[in-house]
């Protein structure tokens, strides 16, 4: 607590704000209704109560319409010296089919990225860049093969350009499905049969999106990155979970 003129006042913590896309944004239907959930919604349980995070991501966005519709400079005028800015997107920059949201990875998707990171920092808050995670895609061997082609390859190469905090969230998800294989894998997507769910009668076979359960163990991944960088978010996080 910290005593200015008789009274007293909380030091607030940073916010960590995040940005991106439908894997990570939040669901407002109760999990009963509505098994999918965004593994930035499952954040919060791994931090302290006085650390607030500010969920902007959004389902079908891409860098390109985050920033068209005016997203991310609602985000860039909340920022204050101190918080956070992990950055997600390249499911929707691949929509070659959709020229309000593909962007050339090599060109646009680069810019936009390190727009992110540049005016983050001009609001003296921190970026963190993370790559996509992986999507749930076995080939006919029981091989998980790769769906993001250059996309991951230029988040890697901007944080070492910039010298950026870098969660390589690809890498990690993309070993834990393999690992479990293509069957036990399905308990972390939004794989459910017809009648389980009032949100989709006919069921559902979803390899992009996660379960509750997949939101918690990929927001777990990112939390222990988290733990090792250099910042004080560390004393914020819950060593018990």
């Amino acid at each position: 607590m910290i005593i200015v003129s008789g009274f007293q006042w909380k030091q607030e913590g940073p916010v960590i704000h995040l940005i991106g896309d439908s894997t990570m944004a939040e669901r407002t239907e109760k999990v009963e209704v509505n098994p999918e959930r965004g593994w930035g919604q499952a954040l919060q349980q791994y931090f302290k109560k006085d650390l607030k995070i500010c969920n902007h991501a959004v389902n079908g966005r891409s860098t390109r319409n985050f920033i068209a519709e005016g997203r991310w400079e609602t985000v860039r005028d909340e920022l204050k010296p101190g918080d956070f800015v992990l950055i997600q997107f390249g499911h929707n920059d691949q929509k070659i089919k959709d020229p309000k949201r593909y962007t050339n990875p090599s060109t646009s998707y680069f810019h936009n990225l390190h727009r992110f990171v540049k005016e983050t920092r001009e609001k003296e808050a921190t970026p963190v860049l993370l790559t996509s995670i992986v999507r749930r895609k076995f080939n006919e061997h029981g091989t998980l093969v790769d769906t993001h082609g250059l996309y991951p390859l230029i988040v890697r190469q901007l944080s070492q350009a910039e010298n950026v905090f870098f969660i390589d969230h690809l890498f990690k998800t993309e070993a834990l499905i393999s690992q479990m294989g293509e069957e036990p894998s399905k308990e972390l997507y939004v794989w459910v049969e017809p009648g389980q769910y009032v949100r989709f009668p006919e069921g559902k076979k979803d390899d992009t999106h996660l379960s509750k359960k997949g939101a918690d163990v990929f927001a777990k991944m990112v939390v222990d990155e988290l733990a090792n960088f250099d910042t004080n978010l560390k004393k914020f996080i819950l060593l018990d979970k």
